[in-house]
């Protein structure tokens, strides 16, 4: 193999490595297995079934091992391929699900979001913080880091909590 991959390939690495931090790209699961009929519509609901895709998945797989090779991969999407595209020869069925794997990836969907609720936009606002919290957060209501959590010592020479710090040289002229 050549430094250059296929769009097969590389939609298989991505399909392989999704989900699973320890994943090398090389194998796939049962799991990652279904999730690329169903991203790339391999599935259709009338001819290719979740369950087919399962079945040819336990078909393929070796008796003990539990992922599929891309060449595993090739096969089972033969099988899938004269199921799918029927009316086709297998030729042309194998490169119409090739056309719809290529260059695809994972669809991420379903990702959390944060609530809005009136709880807990309350608990957010920091305009309405009293006390030491109020200190934390300057006036558009973003932290102030570091500052915000630490008492810094006014080293300015002035009694702490002396308001008119400065203003001597105005009032002796």
């Amino acid at each position: 193999m050549a430094g250059e991959i296929s769009a097969l390939e590389e939609a298989f690495r991505k399909f392989a490595i999704h989900g699973d931090t320890r994943a090398t790209g090389k194998e796939m699961h049962g799991k990652n297995w279904s999730k690329l009929c169903k991203d790339c519509h391999v599935i259709d609901g009338k001819n290719v079934t979740i369950t087919d895709v399962d079945i040819v998945f336990s078909k393929i797989k070796g008796k003990s091992s539990r992922t599929i090779t891309f060449e595993q991969f090739k096969e089972a999407l033969q099988e899938l391929s004269k199921k799918r595209f029927k009316d086709k020869s297998d030729e042309e069925a194998v490169q119409e699900i090739y056309k719809l794997i290529e260059g695809k990836a994972p669809i991420i969907s379903g990702v959390t979001k944060a609530i809005s609720s009136p709880t807990v936009s309350r608990l957010t606002d920091t305009s309405k913080f009293t006390g030491s919290h109020k200190e934390r957060f300057d006036p558009s209501g973003k932290g102030k880091g570091k500052a915000g959590r630490e008492d810094l010592v006014d080293a300015s020479g002035y009694v702490s909590g002396y308001k008119h710090a400065g203003t001597y040289d105005h009032k002796v002229q």
